[in-house]
């Protein structure tokens, strides 16, 4: 597989800086992966500090991948024994095609510790701490509260693919963290959307694209500014219903 391939280069090119662990989480973890389509989520463990030197091996070992198929897709955060037990701190990242620094999130965390794959080295489990189920879910009510819900008042960028999936399906995912404690998929988000109420023409649209192809989705030439709206008349009144139920619990 051309995943394979990648990954291969990408470890054989880690190699040199030492790495403790390399993981992967999203939906190549977690059963989802679909080649050319998803993205390679990935968390290595180096050695630390992480100086400047560090950072330009990195952003040379990324740019080295540049040429190979799905390279674009490879992200991954780089963290250091030390800084490991704090969600909130950012770490070196290489995503979309440059540096950056990011933190890796609660929920990330927590789908290495229940779904993780082992790329290199040692296990998930024995280097970085657990996840509180408050911290999950803190951080789950947090994300709808200050990132989703002013998005949806945002109506350019509802006209966009990305934004229609992943608001739907984060919303879908995180209506199940918080109800029963657990993460799951993308596809299992899917299934969970016609059951919260979300528009059905809309539901039909992402498993379409997501799983059959960008072909299989024309609905006519005013379907992107219906889809929009349709979702973000849902989507707002539902994350509002989500946070003020979580605050009550």
């Amino acid at each position: 597989m051309t995943t394979a391939s990648l990954l291969d280069g990408f470890l054989d090119a880690l190699l040199p800086l030492r790495p403790r662990a390399v993981w992967a989480h999203g939906s190549l973890a977690g059963g989802d992966y679909q080649e050319g389509r998803s993205d390679l989520d990935l968390v290595a463990v180096l050695p630390g500090p992480l100086g400047p030197g560090h950072a330009f091996r990195i952003a040379a070992l990324h740019t080295g991948l540049r040429r190979r198929p799905l390279a674009a897709k490879l992200h991954c955060s780089y963290l250091t024994p030390a800084a490991l037990d704090d969600p909130d701190r950012p770490h070196l990242t290489w995503a979309h095609g440059r540096l950056l620094r990011r933190p890796v999130t609660p929920v990330t965390r927590r789908e290495l510790h229940d779904f993780g794959r082992v790329l290199y080295g040692e296990p998930p489990g024995g280097l970085l701490p657990p996840v509180p189920g408050e911290r999950l879910r803190g951080f789950v009510v947090r994300d709808q509260r200050d990132f989703w819900r002013p998005a949806v008042d945002r109506a350019r960028l509802w006209r966009q693919d990305v934004w229609v999936d992943l608001g739907l399906l984060t919303y879908a995912r995180a209506t199940v963290t918080l109800r029963d404690g657990r993460l799951i998929s993308k596809r299992e988000a899917l299934t969970e959307l016609p059951a919260l109420g979300a528009p059905a023409e809309v539901v039909a649209d992402i498993a379409r694209r997501r799983y059959e192809g960008p072909a299989a989705a024309s609905f006519g030439p005013d379907w992107i500014a219906r889809r929009a709206g349709a979702t973000r008349a849902f989507l707002g009144p539902a994350i509002d219903a989500l946070v003020e139920g979580a605050g009550a619990g």
